[in-house]
């Protein structure tokens, strides 16, 4: 009789703590880059008092699509007829590198020009200007830097 009530309790707490427990573990997410690109500038290093140095360059990616593609018929054949013109983008990536020996490295062979693979996170961030205007930054965090020949 006294153990049934008590089994009840104690089941009813453990359930309640194995709620506890999963809603503390957090969800898997990802947040990869990888970007093939022309490095725009040669890279400067910075470094604010009291936190990493860190090695800053721009990478341009573009994309190439064809509009207004159309089919013509001749014969039984259909031969394929551009009507449309090739349209571009190009898109400018603010690459940041922390990690000590990929900074470095970075810093001392990447110029303006280069053709890099670049694979890291995206990073939203906050600064206030020279003139104290708060803008709003986007950036690549690199986690590795790949040099291909042209």
């Amino acid at each position: 009789m006294w153990r049934r009530p008590a089994w009840q309790v104690l089941r009813q707490f453990v359930r309640h703590d194995s709620d506890t427990v999963t809603s503390l573990v957090l969800e898997r997410s990802m947040n990869r880059v990888q970007l093939l690109g022309r490095v725009g500038q040669d890279p400067i290093m910075r470094q604010v008092e009291g936190k990493n140095p860190v090695t800053i360059f721009s990478l341009a990616t573009n994309e190439m699509w064809r509009t207004g593609d159309s089919e013509v018929g001749q014969g039984a054949v259909l031969l394929p007829c551009t009507l449309g013109d090739i349209s571009q983008k190009t898109t400018w990536h603010r690459i940041s590198v922390f990690r000590p020996g990929l900074r470095d490295v970075t810093y001392q062979y990447v110029r303006k020009g280069s053709r890099i693979f670049v694979e890291g996170k995206i990073d939203y961030g906050e600064y206030t200007d020279k003139n104290n205007v708060r803008r709003q930054a986007t950036t690549i965090i690199a986690d590795n830097v790949i040099f291909l020949s042209d």
